[in-house]
């Protein structure tokens, strides 16, 4: 990222983005918690699910929700979800969640992913998550692979649709390069790829030793970055000199049958609110009814909601929380710090603050079909369309058969 003083990369900005916007937290790119003393998170606080089926604090949980625009997805051509043009995969029904499967970047190298996306397949896993990192949270988990180069092997592996969950398409990359990672990914695919975006976390962002934006100023280099990849898939040459970038003759030569699709993370009401103006869906890891709610009433309709949770089957509850323990604690880190922590060893010592039984309620644990059930119904209890799960621990075969034999078929 230039200084934004230059004209090189954000055009004609005469301001510092530390002055250049004040307001509260207005996050779409972190998957790590809330921040509850925030205003701006006025009426989330507690929502967030708990691994025994409950609620924090805040309303119970309701009933699993009859929308007439929920779907499951064939393997097929990917939904096109915007307002002026909704279209639906052959295979989408009424009151109906698609299940997919999370690839952690951050915990696997790339040919592991490529083999989980293989096994999780074989389970009936219908769609595929893969996370967009430059460092992993923590050096225990101790990966975190270029994801383009992941998706292009996926691309040969499995038939599965992929979404990125999430890139952040404004610092450390131009959305120029990933508007051509994207289109690329897509025609590997056959049209099969969603572009999963965000505003992004000081621990990839931060590294070409530029300012760390305010969240106000996140939200608007993302929605410019959209804009300027949404031109680019439509084809001809392109320039742009706007508030955060400029663009100078540019062109991708491959390129999709269709644009390729992008839903937005959000975990405030300023980012839902731009996920259901400009967004072609909606991206979370909370199993928050009132965001879904937001973001449908906002403007998003029935555009889908995808949502992430992670698990630790294993052969009993402590193994599996140690895993849970030791390399995911950093999703009940509280307020900002997921997204202004720079390194991951800043993420470690932060780890160290939340203690054991807290991580034992967040994440299921162990061998109980029940147990994960609890946990995973509360996303569709929120209202998502597509829910993917990632495995934490190690045991990866115990996993796959307990969602293909007792998980999947009773969340069905």
């Amino acid at each position: 990222m230039a200084d934004p003083k230059n004209p090189g990369q954000f055009g004609n900005r005469k301001d510092t983005l530390e002055q250049a916007s004040k307001g509260g937290r207005a996050s779409t790119g972190s998957f790590g918690r809330p921040n509850a003393a925030d205003p701006h998170e006025a009426g989330r606080k507690g929502c967030t699910g708990t691994a025994d089926g409950g609620r924090a604090e805040g309303r119970p949980a309701q009933p699993r929700r009859q929308l007439a625009s929920r779907r499951t997805a064939s393997v097929g051509s990917v939904a096109r979800s915007r307002a002026s043009n909704i279209t639906r995969e052959p295979g989408y029904a009424p009151d109906m969640v698609n299940f997919g499967y999370f690839l952690a970047s951050e915990q696997y190298g790339p040919k592991e992913l490529v083999e989980q996306a293989k096994r999780a397949e074989q389970a009936g896993f219908e769609r595929l998550w893969i996370s967009d990192h430059f460092h992993p949270w923590n050096d225990a988990e101790g990966q975190s692979p270029f994801v383009w180069g992941t998706i292009g092997a996926l691309s040969e592996a499995t038939d599965l649709p992929v979404t990125t969950a999430v890139t952040c398409p404004t610092v450390r990359i131009h959305p120029v390069i990933i508007a051509q990672a994207a289109a690329t990914a897509a025609v590997q695919l056959d049209g099969k790829f969603i572009l999963g975006v965000g505003s992004g976390e000081a621990l990839n962002e931060h590294i070409l030793g530029n300012p760390w934006p305010s969240p106000a100023v996140r939200l608007e280099m993302l929605e410019e970055a959209i804009q300027l990849i949404r031109r680019l898939h439509r084809g001809g040459t392109i320039n742009h000199r706007g508030q955060y970038y400029t663009v100078q003759d540019a062109r991708i030569y491959t390129l999709p049958d269709a644009p390729v699709p992008i839903y937005i993370s959000g975990f405030a009401p300023r980012a839902t609110q731009l996920a259901a103006r400009i967004g072609d869906g909606f991206c979370t890891v909370l199993p928050d009814a009132d965001a879904v709610d937001a973001f449908r009433t906002e403007g998003g309709g029935a555009k889908p909601v995808q949502a992430g949770a992670k698990v630790s089957w294993s052969r009993d509850e402590e193994s599996g929380l140690d895993a849970a323990h030791r390399l995911w604690a950093n999703e009940l880190l509280p307020g900002q710090l997921s997204q202004t922590l720079p390194r991951p060893r800043d993420f470690e010592d932060a780890m160290s603050l939340v203690d054991r039984e807290s991580t034992r309620n967040h994440f299921a644990t162990g061998p109980d079909p029940e147990r994960h059930i609890r946990q995973l119904r509360q996303y569709l209890d929120a209202g998502v369309d597509e829910l993917y799960v990632q495995q934490i621990g190690p045991d990866l075969d115990g996993f796959f058969t307990a969602w293909e034999k007792e998980i999947q078929p009773a969340l069905s």
